[in-house]
């Protein structure tokens, strides 16, 4: 079922574009994911909040609620932008002012 893979492949996308953020220096907008991070660590957490959002998009393929899953796409496809263009614009900020040290 594609709608399931694209779902899996945005959750792996998610994971890896938040952890490149934390490294950047970012914060976590989610108060439970916050939290998750809080009690283990940045990856421990991240990877639990994964694994809770895909055993709830199996819930939804189990329940026949694949419209559901796909709108869960459109929602981690803005998230994962939202994810890059941080990256980006703070890797672009970080280029230019190394730039004008040297």
């Amino acid at each position: 079922m594609l709608i399931l893979q694209v779902f899996i492949y945005l959750q792996v996308l998610d994971f890896l574009t938040t952890l490149v953020g934390f490294k950047l220096g970012a914060t976590e907008a989610s108060p439970f994911i916050a939290k998750l991070i809080h009690i283990s660590s940045p990856a421990i957490g991240v990877a639990a909040s994964k694994m809770v959002g895909l055993g709830i998009g199996g819930v939804c393929v189990a329940t026949h609620r694949v419209k559901l899953l796909s709108w869960a796409n459109y929602w981690y496809a803005a998230l994962i932008v939202w994810n890059l263009s941080m990256i980006l614009s703070d890797h672009v900020m970080v280029v230019s002012t190394h730039a004008q040290i040297h």
